[in-house]
C-alpha cells in the first residue's frame, strides 16, 4: 500500500532513527510533504535530503513536544505521525519530572492532538526496554509478542517509554473530530545500531582511553540480538503501509511488534568488538570485576548517592539495573512483524556490519582528537 500523496510528521527527525527514517521516506515514497519535528533541526539536514527529495516538501518544525499548540500546528492537515522523539537515558541521569514530561506528557499531548487534527495512523517508537530484563535476570531467547515476562521496571527510560506505549495503544480506535478513527500500533527495537549511534562513539571512546582494548561489561554467554538503524525505519516504513491498508488496519491497530533482523546473536561487549576490531581494537578478555562484586559496588555507590540526594543530586556511573541488562541474555524474533507489516530487513548483517564500521573508521580521528585535547 503506496503513501503517494500523503503529508506525514516525524518526530525527533533530526536524531539518529528520525534522520534515517526520512532519508527512507523520501527514496520509496512520493509523499506530499514531510514535516520534521524536532526541538532543534540542524540546517544542514533538509539540505542533506536534496538528492532524494524530489517533488516532496520538507517543512521545519521546531519546537517543544510538551506545547500542545505546537503539536497541533504541525499536526494540522497531515494523515501520520511517526512519533520517534524521546529522552534516552540508561544512567537515570535526568530528572523524572523532565524525561516524564518528553516521553509521556508529550505523547499524550502529541495523540491528543491527531484527534483534533484528524490524522489517521500514529506510529509509536518503543523499546526492547519495556520489557526488561528484570531484576533477578531471567533470560529470553527469540521471544515472541505472545509472551508473558515479570518484570518491575527500574530505570526511568524504561518506565516511561512503557507507559507512552501504553498509552499509544489505548488510543487505537479512538474517534476524530472528523468522525474518522485514530489507529495506532508500536514498534520494539532492539539496541539499534549503525551510523550516527553514539553508544558505539562512547564506547569507542572508553576504548581509546584504554589504549585501544574495549572494556568488558558483558559476559560472552549473555547473548542479545541488536538490529540495524536502517532496518528498523523500514519497519516503520511498513507499520505505515500496513495502518493504511483497510484489509490490516484493525489487525494490527492497538498491538506492538518486535523489531530486530539478522545480526548474529552476541553480547553486548562482543558485538563492540565486532564492529571496532577491524579499526585495530581489541577486548578484555573477562569482565572488569566478578559480577557479585560488581553489583556490591554498585550497590554502595547507589546508596551513598541516595544519601547525599537532600543535599546534592549524584548520579552513580553505574547501576545494578544496567549490569543486569548487560548480562541478561535477552534476544527477540521479528517473525510476527514479518507475518503482520510485511516485513523483512532491507539489510544483510555484512552490509549493515560493513556500513557501521566505516563510519566508525570516519569518525575514529575526530574522537582521539578529541580525547588528546582534554
Amino acid at each position: 500500500m503506496s503513501l503517494r500523496g500523503e503529508v506525514c510528521v516525524v518526530t525527533g527527525a533530526g536524531g539518529f532513527l528520525g534522520k534515517r527514517l526520512v532519508r527512507l521516506l523520501l527514496e520509496e515514497e512520493k509523499l506530499a510533504e514531510i514535516r520534521l519535528l524536532d526541538k532543534h533541526v540542524a540546517p544542514q539536514l533538509p539540505q542533506s535530503l536534496e538528492d532524494c527529495r524530489g517533488e516532496t516538501t520538507l517543512s521545519v518544525c521546531e519546537g517543544d513536544i510538551r506545547d500542545a499548540d505546537f503539536l497541533r500546528k504541525s499536526c494540522r492537515g497531515a494523515s501520520i505521525v511517526f512519533h520517534v522523539a524521546s529522552i534516552i537515558d540508561v544512567n537515570d541521569s535526568v530528572e523524572y519530572r523532565e524525561i516524564y514530561g518528553v516521553n509521556v506528557k508529550g505523547t499524550q499531548l502529541l495523540l491528543e492532538a491527531c484527534v483534533q487534527e484528524n490524522v489517521v495512523s500514529f506510529i509509536y517508537t518503543s523499546t526492547i526496554e519495556v520489557m526488561g530484563p528484570n531484576s533477578k535476570g531471567d533470560p529470553i531467547f527469540n521471544g515472541c509478542e505472545d509472551m508473558e515476562y515479570s518484570c518491575a521496571l527500574k530505570f526511568a527510560y524504561s518506565k516511561t517509554k512503557q507507559e507512552a506505549e501504553q498509552r499509544t495503544l489505548q488510543a487505537h480506535g479512538e474517534m476524530l473530530h472528523n468522525g474518522g478513527r485514530l489507529a495506532t500500533c508500536a514498534l520494539r527495537p532492539m539496541y539499534i545500531y549503525g551510523e550516527g549511534c553514539r553508544f558505539l562513539l562512547g564506547h569507542m571512546g572508553d576504548g581509546i582511553k584504554n589504549k585501544n582494548v574495549l572494556y568488558r561489561m558483558s559476559k560472552p554467554e549473555a547473548k542479545v540480538n541488536p538490529v540495524y538503524v536502517g532496518n528498523v525505519a523500514t519497519a516503520h516504513l511498513q507499520a505505515a503501509r500496513s495502518l493504511k491498508d483497510p484489509q490490516k488496519r484493525n489487525a494490527i491497530g492497538g498491538k506492538f511488534y518486535f523489531i530486530s533482523d539478522d545480526t548474529p546473536h552476541m553480547s553486548y561487549s562482543d558485538f563492540n568488538y565486532v564492529v571496532m576490531s577491524p579499526l585495530g581494537f581489541n577486548i578484555q578478555e573477562k569482565l572488569m570485576f566478578p559480577l557479585l562484586l560488581l553489583y556490591l559496588v554498585c550497590f554502595l555507590m547507589e546508596m551513598l548517592c541516595l544519601m547525599v540526594r537532600p543535599v546534592v543530586r549524584i548520579v552513580p556511573p553505574l547501576k545494578r539495573q544496567l549490569v543486569t541488562m548487560l548480562n541478561t541474555p535477552f534476544s527477540f524474533s521479528y517473525q510476527k512483524a514479518k507475518d503482520d507489516l510485511g516485513y523483512s530487513p532491507r539489510f544483510t548483517w555484512e552490509e549493515a556490519r560493513q556500513r557501521t564500521v566505516e563510519w566508525l573508521a570516519s569518525e575514529l580521528p575526530r574522537e582521539r582528537e578529541r580525547i588528546r585535547a582534554k
